[in-house]
């Protein structure tokens, strides 16, 4: 399975209500509804592990794809054409970053 990771910051002109109450109500439901997404889900970051430094990344997202060639497709919809603008107008030069994962679920519970 596919997985992408999206590291971004918000735009200086861009609030973190005005983002993440867009986020819940029109990315998240969209996107999950798309047959070729097994997951979606949307982190916000709040800082460095054992440090006191902010973390330089604001939100990362995690998008689970059961099916690349589908993904392709829904990503070229009408909706989520129109949903890949509006997360334009909130992100600040967002990392689109595809993985694979080295381990199963089965693997992490030995």
């Amino acid at each position: 399975m596919t997985t992408i990771i999206v590291l971004f910051n918000l735009k200086k002109n861009v609030t973190q209500v005005d983002y993440e109450n867009w986020a819940q109500s029109t990315d998240l439901p969209i996107v999950r509804d798309l047959s070729s997404v097994e997951n979606y889900q949307i982190f916000k970051s709040s800082g460095l592990l054992g440090s006191d430094s902010p973390s330089p990344i604001d939100y990362i997202e995690m998008i689970t794809i059961n099916d690349r060639d589908q993904f392709n497709n829904d990503i070229s919809s009408e909706i989520m054409t129109k949903v890949a603008t509006q997360f334009q107008a909130f992100a600040d030069d967002p990392k689109f970053i595809v993985t694979s994962a080295l381990t199963t679920t089965t693997d992490i519970n030995r």
